[in-house]
């Protein structure tokens, strides 16, 4: 029989815009071959169905395939749906982890649906798509589940041996299009560790890509001046002679690109944390998951962390200043109930990192933890993406309080914007730092805050509402630090009405008014603390620079860490760079 023309399209939802598939372009460029055109179609959940169906018809596929996820696995059944309504003879394939396992059901339920690809698709696909190209029967293609002539057939999925022999899959041509959105690469699949949580437990062993390999591709990124490449390796530095070769390259690099790295901290050695002080701002950034501090829970989920390793390493680096931290925790593992979920919630908060993610557990098909979801009692969704309701430790009207404290923490700690005010709102409250945000959140709650959007106004209102409502003796105080956070942190763009800031009332402050007028007009004195300055426009000034009179002595407290004098101090902030920057005018430079 003749081979006939194949035309695929190989698409997905992703669950935003900034987002791009890496696995499509990985069977993009594994599976070209004369005779066979390859297209690769993005949209994302927010994407029409009708809209999508209307791009991909025009495409004219012999074959669609759609990589499933948990995030769009609803909408990609609705979609094949609709794909064989108005194409019945176009082929749909679906591929991806939401339908690795348990793909008998998807067959039966969705008619729609002619083959999975199960696990690793490059070398499945490329053997399907040659068989349907010569006619002939799939019945040799590895890893893959289909409907046979008596019942539905699966065979075990199969896994690239040599990772360098799939082509680097971005070209150049796509680079303008990719502009805005995250880079994905992988220098290595599989994971040394077997967390029951995570569909990485489910395959054994780590393969690598060549090191001359990952260096070459690596230069693409640069030379193409990428905004972030995100490496999916599951755990990046699982050997070192592949990893610390990567992160040395990219160190020397002359870029932008920001390199996103999920990494276990517990397994740096000595060499690699100092290699690391040296590393450009910016240049690294770290995801880190602890998941736990509870030696019980680390044990049902078969993950071991190093937890003294842990903090002095993050703490290490951390104090450097230079790479982004981002720290992972799980709501909903075993043995976990609130006051021990807290209690690790305390230890990985007082790393401070850059950001810390309070993640709630999802039984994933094909996990240890959904096999054994009975065993502690766990109620889910039954839908995607599965996640935990309640189990034995944590009823659902305790997770559901967690999920208002994860809302706002992310608003408050993860957004970044109250630096200063923060840790010291919290050292009112007798009990740490969850105790702090368990406490927000009851208040969130109860003025219907977690039903709503949030302007970053909203926010800085809420805090200073809080802390008048249980604190009202350190309102003052307090409205001063959130005034010294928006000057830095909003780059005055913010600029809450409600804080006291010196221009609000213009008939008590006219003679600050006069002070840093005079100030700006002798130049000798603003070269004290700006040498480069030289007067231009006063409209220039006010775009660069901002002079604010504080009623306490903010600067000192951020030198010494002792309390709050209360005293007026002025201010010089400077937005000349990226990070602002401030520093104290003296008393006579503005007092005289």
């Amino acid at each position: 029989m003749g081979r006939m023309l194949v035309k695929v399209v190989l698409s997905t939802l992703n669950a935003k815009y900034i987002h791009s598939s890496l696995a499509l372009r990985c069977l993009a460029s594994f599976c070209q071959a004369p005779g066979r055109t390859i297209a690769v179609r993005e949209y994302t959940v927010n994407n029409g169905l009708l809209e999508i169906l209307s791009d991909l018809y025009v495409c004219h596929a012999t074959v669609i395939g759609l990589a499933c996820y948990i995030w769009n696995i609803e909408a990609s059944l609705q979609l094949a749906a609709l794909i064989k309504k108005i194409q019945p003879k176009t082929i749909v394939v679906l591929g991806g982890p939401e339908v690795s396992y348990q793909p008998e059901d998807i067959l039966r339920e969705h008619e729609a649906v002619d083959y999975i690809v199960l696990g690793e698709g490059e070398q499945t696909l490329e053997a399907l798509l040659t068989m349907l190209s010569q006619g002939q029967k799939v019945e040799s293609v590895p890893g893959l589940a289909y409907r046979g002539p008596q019942d539905i057939v699966t065979s075990l999925p199969q896994q690239v041996t040599q990772l360098d022999d799939i082509p680097f899959p971005y070209t150049h041509e796509e680079m303008r299009a990719l502009k805005d959105k995250i880079l994905y690469y992988e220098s290595s699949r599989g994971c040394p560790f077997a967390c029951q949580y995570c569909l990485s437990s489910a395959t054994a062993g780590v393969r690598f890509v060549s090191l001359a390999r990952v260096l070459r591709d690596l230069q693409f990124f640069i030379e193409h001046d990428v905004k972030q490449v995100k490496f999916v390796d599951r755990t990046f530095n699982a050997r070192k002679e592949h990893y610390f070769p990567i992160l040395k390259f990219l160190a020397q690099q002359t870029c932008r690109t920001n390199f996103h790295f999920e990494i276990a901290a517990d397994i740096w050695d000595q060499e690699v944390v100092e290699f690391l002080r040296q590393v450009p701002v910016g240049r690294f950034q770290f995801e880190i998951g602890i998941q736990s501090t509870n030696e019980q829970t680390l044990t049902a989920i078969k993950r071991h962390n190093n937890w003294s390793k842990i903090v002095k390493n993050v703490s290490q680096v951390r104090d450097y200043g230079n790479i982004h931290l981002h720290l992972d925790l799980i709501v909903g593992l075993p043995y976990e109930n609130v006051c021990v979920f807290a209690k690790s919630f305390d230890e990985v908060y007082r790393l401070q990192p850059d950001m810390l993610q309070i993640g709630f557990l999802k039984l994933l098909k094909g996990s240890g933890i959904r096999q054994n979801a009975a065993s502690h009692g766990y109620i889910a969704m039954t839908t995607a993406p599965y996640e935990v309701l309640a189990n034995n430790y944590m009823d659902y009207a305790t997770i559901r309080h967690l999920k208002i404290v994860e809302e706002v923490f992310e608003q408050i700690y993860n957004s970044g914007r109250f630096q200063q005010s923060l840790p010291w709102l919290i050292g009112l409250v007798n009990g740490g730092a969850f105790t702090f945000y368990s406490k927000l959140a009851d208040y969130w709650e109860q003025h219907g805050y977690h039903l709503v959007a949030h302007s970053s106004k909203n926010l800085y209102k809420y805090l200073a509402e809080f802390c008048t409502c249980f604190y009202p003796q350190a309102r003052n105080e307090h409205n001063e630090l959130l005034k010294f956070d928006a000057l830095m942190s909003e780059h005055r763009a913010v600029r809450p009405e409600f804080l006291p800031w010196n221009q609000v009332n213009q008939a008590a402050n006219d003679n600050w008014a006069e002070q840093k007028t005079a100030f700006w007009r002798d130049s000798d004195r603003v070269r004290r603390y700006l040498p480069n300055f030289t007067f231009t426009t006063w409209r220039d000034i006010k775009k660069t620079y901002h002079i604010e009179v504080f009623s306490v002595d903010i600067p000192a407290y951020l030198q010494n860490g002792e309390g709050l004098e209360k005293r007026e101090v002025a201010v010089l902030f400077s937005y000349q760079n990226t990070n602002p920057s401030y520093q104290v005018i003296n008393y006579d430079d503005f007092w005289n």
